[in-house]
């Protein structure tokens, strides 16, 4: 499954090359593929963006595509219903979406696909029923990370809760897998909520600024991005009963966290470390490409997680740089093996 880590660097990419007007719209031969990305600022968006451009860039290079655009906003939805406006007066040929809202953007989306643009919403979906949708079982995986995190503390104790980017749709899917992992068990107790925006230095701050005021916390329920290695900083930082025992952080899969847990070793301390993949921003620039090659892949498909536990921490923290989020690329190749090939039920 992991061909090799993203470890581009995660630069802002705007192509907003001359020539990508009206002359090669809606052209199934050379198309446009666009992606309008609701949220720039943290490693995980980033990195996406790379993974989207890097695949963009060979497509084009090879012939494939007569352009691509880029286009990143602020997490508002006002800023991206102007993005996928200008994206639908410029006549690309398909939209990869990572969107805002899972509903506000729905006139747009619907607009769009009317005017014969594709839409392939990913990670962060809309609802409307013309999108295709390429996400992650969230619900599935942090089910799981919570049980296996509760049961490391045998059940019962303090917890903090550290939310994601606010509003988004991944946000609220973990967040209420994790809130029915609690509801199970009346012996845990959430001493704290705090948001961390999937980022390391949001989730430091968050965490230092309730910790004086909280009992002894055993445990940290998060949700990936980098927020892991800032909550680990948050603790450590705080000393005190923490130099000597740290709560269980979950992992959530970037390399700073995998690297720190590594050196501590994974008998010495105990967790689990699982997360979504910034290169399925690749993968939807391939399933963009593809569905408007002919492609009718089913409207919705997963992907896959990426896991580290205690039996492969070594051998995935072999090689890791800092600063990134473990995460395989896609190719065309493996979409068309694992997406587009699957065809529509």
């Amino acid at each position: 499954m992991f061909k090799k880590l993203l470890l581009a660097s995660a630069a802002v990419v705007a192509s907003l090359s001359a020539g990508i007007g009206t002359a090669s719209a809606l052209d199934p031969e050379k198309p446009v593929i666009a992606l309008s990305n609701s949220f720039y600022g943290n490693t995980w968006r980033r990195q996406m963006v790379d993974a989207f451009t890097a695949e963009a860039e060979k497509a084009k290079k090879d012939g494939k595509i007569a352009d691509f655009v880029v286009l990143n906003g602020d997490g508002s939805v006002n800023q991206q219903n102007s993005q996928l406006a200008e994206l639908i007066l410029r006549g690309v040929d398909a939209i990869a979406i990572n969107a805002a809202s899972e509903t506000a953007l729905n006139g747009l989306a619907a607009k769009a696909c009317a005017a014969g643009i594709k839409i392939v919403a990913f990670d962060s979906l809309l609802t409307d029923k013309c999108a295709y949708k390429l996400s992650f079982d969230f619900t599935g995986y942090k089910t799981k990370q919570a049980e296996a995190t509760l049961d490391l503390i045998g059940n019962k104790g303090n917890v903090i809760v550290v939310r994601g980017v606010k509003g988004s749709g991944p946000d609220n899917l973990m967040y209420s897998a994790q809130k029915k992992v609690l509801d199970a068990h009346p012996d845990v107790k959430v001493v704290a909520e705090v948001y961390g925006q999937a980022t390391a230095s949001v989730a430091q701050s968050a965490i230092a600024n309730v910790l004086p005021s909280l009992p002894q916390v055993d445990a940290v329920l998060g949700q990936g991005g980098s927020d892991d290695y800032g909550i680990v900083q948050a603790f450590e930082q705080a000393g005190g009963p923490y130099a000597e025992k740290l709560p269980v952080i979950e992992g959530g899969g970037s390399s700073d966290f995998v690297i720190w847990w590594n050196k501590k070793g994974a008998d010495a301390y105990k967790t689990t470390s699982m997360n979504t993949t910034p290169g399925i921003g690749g993968a939807a620039f391939w399933l963009a490409y593809e569905i408007v090659k002919g492609a009718k892949p089913p409207m919705e498909m997963t992907m896959p997680v990426a896991t580290v536990e205690a039996a492969n921490l070594g051998q995935m923290a072999k090689d890791l740089k800092p600063g990134m989020i473990i995460s395989p690329s896609y190719d065309e190749a493996w979409v068309k093996e694992n997406l587009t090939n699957k065809t529509a039920q």
